[in-house]
């Protein structure tokens, strides 16, 4: 999980001010757990992630990293600068090739490109109203048709306040993807965190986009 366009999304309660994307990584997030995501991963290992790969949100690049690894065209996306720079230590570390750019997620038109994959780890639910709309819109500009999205996203399932987290249910996730997508699967899923070993309820969401 990573920075947000405007606005990251934090786990916990915090204030009601909205923290700058680099803040966040003043000090290791939850969600940057050292590795992908295993609902990612396995995605991976199925052949289910194929050729351009945008990370939108990407954190400290894990998810592109691991698409890296495959050797597929990886790119990652975010707002905390902080973040990118790590990501791209960890590039040069592995010895793998990835690009990772500054931009924001509800403007992923101005990269003038069009991907395959689109990989969501823990971005769209920060989303409500139109910013939601908005970023919809943004994936659908840059996901060439027939290309796919998968996403992980908190789930109504998951007990708790976690600041501006929406927890979303299944009708919500459909209502936002209901034109010019094909919602191939909605399924219970895990977000791993470093704060608690049973992870965070989730929902696993696999989009083709028509």
């Amino acid at each position: 999980m990573g920075g947000s366009p405007r606005y990251p999304h934090h786990l916990g309660s915090g204030s009601e001010e909205r923290p700058e994307p680099d803040d966040l990584y003043a000090s290791p997030p939850p969600w940057d757990i050292g590795r992908p995501q295993p609902a990612f991963l396995a995605l991976a290992e199925a052949g289910a992630i194929r050729g351009r790969v945008l990370d939108v949100g990407c954190g400290t690049g894990e998810h592109a990293l691991m698409c890296a690894g495959l050797g597929l065209d990886a790119t990652g996306v975010d707002l905390a600068s902080r973040a990118l720079r790590a990501a791209e230590e960890k590039a040069h570390e592995r010895g793998r090739t990835a690009r990772f750019l500054y931009g924001d997620a509800l403007k992923l038109a101005d990269l003038r490109e069009t991907f395959d994959t689109v990989l969501d780890c823990g971005l769209f639910h920060i989303f409500d109203g139109d910013d939601r709309a908005a970023y919809v819109d943004s994936l659908r500009a840059v996901i060439r048709p027939g290309g796919r999205y998968f996403m992980l996203c908190f789930s109504d399932r998951q007990a708790g306040e976690w600041g501006r987290v929406h927890k979303l249910t299944r009708a919500e996730i459909e209502a936002a993807f209901a034109e010019g997508w094909l919602i191939d699967s909605i399924e219970p899923g895990t977000i791993d965190i470093t704060t608690d070993p049973d992870g965070i309820r989730a929902w696993l969401v696999a989009l083709t986009r028509i």
